[in-house]
């Protein structure tokens, strides 16, 4: 057997090589497309399985509970996002203007760099007790606070959570009273290009 000919057809040749780095620049382009694809979805949105985004409940006729929980620490956005559905669900229903007659915001906590930060949260933590005899692993609740600098950066899930009671026609004078259509107008997303 001619050894020469045999070891041409083993290396690969510049058209061959050519097209495996045409293919690892696709493949790149794509998953570089993926991920700018997932990063820019619109944060509100309704909820779905992992229940990031927005949902509301009937309580009553005209009470309703609506939840927004988004990824990140920004409160302020979480509650508007909350206030514009609650102001979607009010004009929904045919009703003028709403009420915020409770409202609560959860923040929970995952330390992952560095940064500065001020805030408290609950969670678990998980313990591992080991002897000569073996290893035992539980959770256990615990409650964070810090303030000021850390060696982490924390990543968040922000909930809000508004009760509001509904009503038609002149809006009460009172500071937790909104204009359903003046909130929608100006909290309602920007149409994506």
């Amino acid at each position: 057997m001619n050894t020469e000919a045999t070891s041409r057809r083993m290396e690969p040749t510049q058209d061959t090589m050519g097209m495996l780095r045409l293919l690892q620049m696709l493949a790149l382009l794509l998953l570089a497309w993926a991920l700018i694809g997932c990063s820019s979805a619109s944060p509100y949105r309704a909820a779905e399985g992992s229940g990031f985004g927005y949902s509301e409940r009937k309580i009553t006729e005209n009470h309703y509970r609506v939840n927004f929980k988004a990824r990140g620490d920004d409160t302020s956005r979480a509650m508007d996002y909350a206030l514009l559905r609650a102001s979607e669900v009010t004009l929904e229903q045919a009703y003028d203007w709403f009420q915020v007659v409770n409202r609560e915001t959860f923040v929970n906590r995952e330390r992952v760099s560095s940064g500065s930060s001020f805030g408290a949260g609950a969670g678990y933590e998980t313990i591992r007790d080991c002897t000569p005899l073996g290893c035992r692993v539980y959770r256990r609740p615990v409650r964070n606070y810090h303030l000021g600098m850390s060696l982490g950066d924390d990543r968040s899930v922000i909930e809000t959570i508004l009760e509001v009671r509904m009503g038609r026609g002149v809006r009460p004078e009172d500071g937790q009273t909104f204009d359903a259509r003046e909130v929608y107008e100006n909290l309602k997303p920007e149409p994506s290009n």
